[in-house]
């Protein structure tokens, strides 16, 4: 897969790449303002905006379509600032290209559907743009990559991945876990693609996208895609997860810059490693943790219908189907056992106390 360097597309050396702008173009007085209090930051190198909307339900805003690229290419000659936008279909890369878009994006709805980029890739090529593709909204890797690649054969260089991430039934308090070991493992597997993490569509709510954009860049992502709107309580989408130019200038200023290599905290392959595992370790705590409130529910639920804390018919095919997924990963049988083992005795001491604490509520 031959991947061009970021910086010969983004037109930026230093990362992180920044791309700003809010979720959807609604008119043009909204795109230009918002484009010049973006560019008067001098802190966003490629503004993005949503034209083709593909909303859960149709009663919703679906975008302006067409009109937003004279927008953003009026925006673009007054600002000076290159722009990027979603596309589903062929018409809409014909279009995008014809008002000279710089980028674009395929969003998480269409990378699900191989029919979909298949089609997309094949509409791209001898096409000399960059192309960004969205993970799909379900935790699958080998569907991203799948994606990407049918981009590459088509010819297409310059790309990139963004990740946006992952719906699952409970995901809390994110409106899209982040799941970070899976675009951490997509830069393992792909070193040479560029990968950006999207705060906003993450976060779902203003407040976390500060925390979110400083976990990226200390995982070494390459660069942040954040909604911005010049009045975001009054956005058509995605209102809550916007914010606005100044509070973006002051989230950038606030972000702390890590070098993988170059001082002495990166300076050898070791170091390196030893902080991959760093992450990797909380990310697995993190699991725990979300691991442990799931059986703190399931104590309650017990509790309430009289069922006993500990099923061994349960525990048995549990650790058989777990031990039989280690196996597939070539992990250590005894070290799997230890590990379920644990974790389960961790599980029942949950349960048991609040079966115990409830009990003494009601003595």
């Amino acid at each position: 897969m031959e991947i061009s360097s970021l910086h010969t597309w983004i037109g930026k050396a230093k990362q992180p790449v920044v791309i700003a702008g809010p979720c959807s173009a609604e008119n043009r007085d909204q795109l230009l303002q918002t484009v010049g209090a973006l560019a008067s930051t001098q802190s966003v190198d490629m503004i993005r905006a949503g034209l083709w909307k593909p909303r859960t339900r149709p009663d919703g805003f679906e975008g302006v379509g067409k009109q937003g690229l004279e927008w953003l290419s009026e925006a673009k000659k007054l600002y000076g600032l290159p722009f990027c936008t979603e596309v589903a279909t062929p018409e809409h890369i014909e279009m995008a290209l014809k008002y000279g878009a710089d980028a674009l994006w395929i969003g998480a709805r269409t990378t699900v559907n191989p029919f979909s980029v298949q089609i997309l890739a094949d509409a791209l090529r001898s096409v000399d743009i960059a192309v960004m593709v969205k993970n799909p909204l379900h935790p699958d890797l080998k569907l991203w990559i799948g994606a990407i690649e049918r981009i590459s054969n088509a010819g297409i260089t310059k790309l990139a991945a963004i990740h946006r991430g992952f719906y699952t039934y409970d995901n809390k308090p994110y409106r899209n876990l982040p799941m970070w070991e899976i675009p951490i493992e997509l830069k393992r597997l792909l070193p040479q693609l560029p990968v950006f993490t999207d705060p906003s569509h993450i976060s779902g709510n203003r407040s976390l996208i500060a925390g979110v954009a400083q976990r990226a860049l200390d995982l070494s992502m390459d660069g942040l895609m954040i909604e911005s709107h010049i009045d975001p309580d009054c956005a058509l989408t995605d209102a809550a997860q916007q914010i606005t130019p100044q509070q973006l200038l002051e989230l950038l200023e606030k972000l702390v810059i890590r070098h993988e290599f170059g001082n002495t905290e990166f300076e050898n392959k070791l170091e390196k490693l030893r902080f991959d595992i760093d992450q990797l370790d909380h990310e697995l705590i993190n699991i725990l943790a979300r691991r442990n409130e799931k059986n703190k529910q399931i104590g309650h639920y017990k509790k309430e219908n009289g069922i006993t804390v500990l099923q061994m018919d349960r525990l048995r095919k549990m650790i058989q189907e777990r031990m039989g997924y280690g196996m597939k990963l070539n992990l250590d049988p005894s070290f799997v056992l230890k590990l379920l083992q644990l974790v389960h005795k961790e599980s029942v001491r949950l349960q048991t106390n609040i079966m115990q604490s409830e009990d003494e509520n009601e003595v």
